[in-house]
């Protein structure tokens, strides 16, 4: 089947957070939906930010690490940042930070595989919980309640079974980030933290700005 996003003309567009990256997938989902001939009545936003980004992302004055999508009056446009615009409008607004799903958003995956990242994700998190002796030591406050309707779901997700689908199309133009090379780390990239030495324990909590 032909999907709106044809995977095999992507290219690594930059690191997961950064600017030319965001403005990438961003594009590619407003592609996707201006597609999907959506209701003119139909309202919706997407905005993803991801919070303690390391600083060679914020170059150029950018104030946000994060992009965001807005369908409205009939149209679908998006972009780098997180206006508040769309904030304003119900979606699927994510806060989250930068080095929690950094690395295993770079992994390709369908209903079963995100599984796996999710199961990652909750060991990372109780092990890291352990660590420092306190409960959820980076959660993020979310924006709002998550609005996810079959409209935008099933366009956004479409061939998410045989690679395609906007996580897909994402983790396709992302570049590996330095700070991951070299941690160990599951099927899906989610980082192991009990198997990282010391010292890569100490610099992961630093990156996800963790205080011991």
């Amino acid at each position: 089947m032909a999907y709106v996003i044809d995977m095999s003309t992507l290219k690594k567009e930059g690191e997961f957070g950064s600017k030319a990256w965001g403005e990438a997938c961003a594009a590619a989902a407003v592609k996707i939906l201006k597609a999907a001939d959506l209701p003119k009545d139909f309202e919706w936003a997407f905005t993803e930010c991801y919070t303690h980004p390391p600083a060679r992302l914020m170059d150029g004055g950018r104030e946000k690490a994060g992009y965001y999508i807005i369908v409205k009056d009939g149209d679908a446009w998006g972009g780098d940042g997180e206006p508040e615009e769309a904030l304003a409008i119900r979606g699927f607004h994510i806060r989250a930070r930068w080095a929690a799903i950094c690395n295993q958003s770079g992994a390709f995956y369908g209903r079963e595989g995100g599984r796996k990242r999710r199961e990652g994700q909750q060991a990372l998190l109780a092990a890291i919980e352990e660590y420092v002796g306190r409960k959820n030591p980076y959660g993020e406050e979310q924006p709002s309640e998550m609005y996810w309707p079959d409209e935008v779901s099933g366009p956004l997700m479409a061939g998410s079974e045989e690679g395609n689908g906007l996580h897909n199309i994402a983790a396709a133009m992302q570049t590996q980030s330095p700070e991951f090379v070299d941690l160990p780390v599951t099927e899906m990239l989610v980082p192991i933290f009990e198997e990282m030495t010391d010292q890569q324990k100490d610099d992961f909590l630093k990156l996800l700005a963790v205080e011991v």
